[in-house]
């Protein structure tokens, strides 16, 4: 009897002990927890009071707002409208501000996105008329990224920067002699007369062929309604300017296309007279990146340590 009781009590005694160690490392496992969320807040705050204080570099001072569009303009991409248009309407909003530039190296993209940030270059201008608005090319603004050039007061240049492209296009490729040879045979079935238009399967015909080009033409004519708007007298017009020709940045200044030479730099220093730049473009910031990912990291580790737990 005696020996019963001692190993119930020694049976006891372990599964407290074991208990007390499963619940010692849960407790441990949470403590690790908190302490790498007290971390990852301290963190993103100490980053992003470093981000606001370098946003405060100026002061009071007057400056330059810049807000750049680099690449192919479309939904999504670091030139999306949603992003410049955000920019600008930043840019123009802050007090200090006394002249904005938008550095342009763009060669084209969506003709949407394009009159979106135009139409907004034009309420900003409206609703600021004490704040220019002045556009800076680098290499190439062609095609969208002209159409939102034409929304500045003024436009600079380099001698060698590429202007123009004035014009529209849509291209694509057609399989069908290539389909013939090998014996393959096109299965299209549509609900709808024209909503097959296009296919590269199909032959291409001439009725879709006439109605694309009138849509074209459509947007061709919103394009040059826009530069004609922008650019007013000083345009020098003639039937080759919306041909879809580009020039150099040189010749550009002749047709009335740009107005001068200058970089950002100069523009800002020798036009606004606000040396000082500040730059309202939207990029990720480091805060958010270094965020982003040691949050993953964090959540990682945690969810680990909690299955481990769970399991144990």
């Amino acid at each position: 009897m005696t020996d019963n009781n001692g190993h119930w009590e020694r049976e006891l005694v372990t599964k407290l002990a074991t208990a007390a160690l499963r619940e010692q490392r849960r407790a441990r496992l949470w403590g690790i927890f908190f302490k790498l969320l007290t971390f990852a807040y301290v963190t993103v705050f100490l980053l992003m009071a470093v981000d606001w204080k370098s946003a405060d570099v100026a002061g009071g001072k007057k400056y330059t707002a810049m807000v750049e569009l680099n690449g192919i303009i479309a939904p999504g991409t670091d030139a999306s409208a949603e992003k410049i248009v955000t920019a600008l309407q930043a840019a123009f909003k802050d007090k200090s501000t006394q002249g904005v530039i938008v550095r342009i190296n763009s060669p084209g993209g969506s003709p949407v996105q394009a009159q979106t940030i135009y139409d907004e270059m034009k309420r900003l201008r409206q609703k600021h008329p004490e704040i220019p608005l002045y556009a800076v090319i680098e290499d190439v603004c062609a095609s969208g990224g002209y159409f939102v050039a034409a929304g500045a007061d003024q436009i600079y240049v380099g001698k060698a920067s590429i202007v123009g492209s004035i014009g529209v296009l849509m291209n694509g490729f057609g399989f069908t002699g290539l389909m013939e040879k090998l014996g393959i045979e096109r299965r299209l079935i549509t609900a709808g007369e024209n909503k097959g238009m296009l296919d590269p399967f199909s032959p291409f015909d001439e009725k879709d062929k006439e109605h694309i080009k009138k849509l074209m033409g459509d947007i061709h004519e919103q394009f040059i309604t826009v530069v004609k708007e922008g650019r007013g007298k000083r345009l020098k017009e003639s039937p080759e300017i919306f041909s879809g020709l580009i020039w150099t940045g040189q010749r550009s200044v002749d047709l009335g296309l740009a107005d001068g030479f200058g970089s950002l730099e100069y523009v800002a220093r020798e036009v606004i007279k606000a040396e000082e730049i500040r730059d309202y473009t939207i990029t990720e910031g480091v805060a958010s990146r270094i965020a982003r990912r040691f949050g993953a990291a964090a959540a990682n580790s945690i969810v680990d340590a909690l299955l481990r737990v769970s399991i144990r």
